[in-house]
């Protein structure tokens, strides 16, 4: 049980980091502070997605199988992030 907590502690310390550094950085300026806008008018409003629905859509950016007009910019932005990252991100932002 005590593995168990630990563990949880860490994914969510990781997820926190991760959140802050990716809000600190380049998505803040499309998407907004709270991810309450379209980026560049063209995306859907983050924070009205679902964990799932962030998660796939980054994942699907990363492997190219996701995305419209901003497909190529988007790509770029989460290339360097794991899926276990993008994973933990997702359950930062969203419903």
């Amino acid at each position: 049980m005590k593995k168990i907590i630990i563990a949880s502690v860490t994914a969510l310390t990781l997820a926190s980091t991760l959140a802050a550094g990716v809000v600190a950085g380049k998505c803040v300026g499309c998407h907004g502070k709270s991810f309450e806008k379209k980026a560049m008018g063209k995306s859907k409003i983050v924070s009205e997605m679902t964990h799932a629905d962030i998660a796939a859509a980054l994942k699907g950016y990363k492997d190219g199988s996701y995305g419209g007009p901003m497909k190529g910019l988007m790509k770029g932005q989460v290339a360097k992030y794991s899926d276990a990252d993008l994973d933990a991100f997702s359950l930062t932002v969203g419903k």
